[in-house]
């Protein structure tokens, strides 16, 4: 199955588990187990509780999903 085919939807990350897994909570009230996708592995983009990520989602198995990106937001740098 490729990209294309996953159902994308935005929704916020509850909590960071090990091993790049998140619980993320979406719009309609649900919350999926989800993991980094490979571009985000490979560049090392952070994803903290708290951020707005988009999430692909496969229509043959809607518990868990794949987190396609971040939304970029204006955070204070230390």
């Amino acid at each position: 199955m490729s990209k294309d085919d996953l159902v994308k939807v935005d929704g916020v990350v509850s909590e960071a588990l090990s091993g790049s897994r998140f619980f993320v909570k979406l719009a309609d009230g649900r919350v999926l187990g989800a993991k980094l996708s490979g571009r985000l592995r490979k560049f090392h983009i952070r994803v903290l509780v708290g951020d707005r990520v988009t999430l692909g989602i496969s229509p043959y198995d809607t518990s868990h999903g794949l987190i396609l990106g971040r939304e970029k937001l204006g955070r204070p740098t230390e």
